[in-house]
């Protein structure tokens, strides 16, 4: 790679490039003084092995600036200075420290070059072209450590993020993996260790689900089966409205809040409550586990409830469908909401005289049954099931 310039160069006579490579240790410490002196994060003068790092890099810049203005057509390997950028990344800073110290280490090199014109006989225009090469190499030092730097922080980026699918991936595991596992891997991914955890199943499939604007530590898994999130302590204050406005517009199931080790039992209930949803027993929408499970728990052997709607559903069996659909209606919200007929008219938004005449109706065909409060529960178990199937359009 070598360094371009927008001015004509002027190859500086040899006599001159070895006096200036003489003074390249006085120039160097000049410089190291001036860093150290103006940005705090380089001023570690304790720290020799530090100081013995920065010195290295100083004079590696100003000899390449040498070997540049010496011959300008031979090439430059930048990577010196990439492995710079890195070590900045590395240190946890910005650009900006970096960028400075080159900023001062380009003034103090201006500063002696200026010192010398006279004594070395530099003409203006050969003065001004060794200014204007120290600006374009500057130019070349600084986008070779942003380089460096960015591709260090887009390494270490893509680390934690591998390591972290790898902690979903250990959370969501059966059976679940140690306690002693999950801890040294969150710890090697920067995750702190919550108390609880719930898991989000997200309805968008097929690669289709953009993230939404969640916290750092909420684990994402877009690429699974069913793309879901790991929220850590989703009790926690201001949980519930972070989620509710990020997940605001997407099909979403919120499971219920369980230990760390149990996170794949909230997926599983996340993922039926999805499921629900989409076939319509559910509304569509942001769900949350604990506000259904009732309804969970009655669709969890749908076999089993449908064997048992055949035995407490018998008496209805010989009605027409109208007319099994009003008794009950009226029968559940009778169990639901009270023996009054006043309230159970209200909650149907019929006559109480229409009530009524449904509750005699209903204990003809009952009998003492509904006295039993064994069979009454069976009955609202099987009563929430039928309407929760009419509702879907499966009934």
């Amino acid at each position: 790679m070598a360094i371009k310039s927008d001015t004509s160069e002027t190859r500086i006579p040899a006599d001159i490039v070895k006096t200036l490579r003489a003074g390249i240790g006085r120039v160097s410490e000049e410089v190291i003084e001036e860093i150290q002196a103006r940005i705090p994060e380089y001023s570690r003068p304790s720290d020799e092995i530090y100081i013995k790092v920065v010195r290295l890099a100083v004079e590696q810049a100003v000899v390449g600036f040498l070997d540049h203005i010496e011959n300008p057509e031979a090439p430059w390997d930048p990577e010196p200075f990439r492995v710079i950028g890195r070590g900045e990344a590395a240190e946890g800073r910005n650009m900006e420290p970096l960028q400075t110290a080159m900023r001062l280490g380009a003034r103090v090199g201006w500063r002696r070059l200026t010192e010398l014109a006279e004594p070395l006989g530099l003409s203006p225009q050969c003065l001004y072209d060794l200014g204007e090469a120290i600006f374009v190499y500057l130019d070349q030092l600084a986008d070779a450590a942003a380089e460096g730097f960015d591709e260090a922080r887009a390494r270490a980026a893509g680390e934690i993020e591998r390591r972290r699918a790898r902690l979903l991936d250990l959370l969501l595991s059966r059976p679940p993996a140690s306690p002693e596992a999950i801890a040294d891997l969150a710890k090697a991914a920067g995750w702190r260790l919550p108390k609880t955890v719930a898991c989000v199943a997200l309805g968008d499939q097929h690669g289709a689900y953009r993230a939404p604007p969640l916290p750092p530590d909420v684990l994402t898994g877009l690429d699974r089966a069913v793309p879901c999130l790991l929220v850590p302590d989703p009790n926690g204050p201001g949980q519930a409205q972070l989620l509710d406005t990020a997940l605001r517009g997407h099909r979403a199931a919120i499971g219920p809040a369980v230990s760390l080790t149990a996170a794949a039992t909230s997926l599983r209930w996340a993922g039926e409550t999805l499921e629900l949803s989409r076939r319509g027993v559910l509304p569509r929408g942001l769900l949350r586990c604990a506000d259904h499970m009732a309804t969970l728990v009655v669709f969890k052997d749908e076999e089993l409830v449908g064997t048992l709607a055949e035995a407490r559903l018998a008496p209805l069996a010989h009605l027409r469908p109208g007319q099994q659909d009003r008794l009950a209606e009226t029968l559940l919200a009778w169990l639901r909401h009270g023996r009054g007929a006043g309230e159970v008219a209200a909650r149907l938004h019929v006559h109480p005289q229409t009530v009524r005449y449904r509750l005699r109706q209903l204990e003809e065909l009952y009998g003492d049954q509904l006295t039993d409060p064994d069979i009454r529960f069976e009955l609202e178990i099987v009563l929430r099931a039928r309407q929760a199937m009419l509702t879907s359009g499966r009934a």
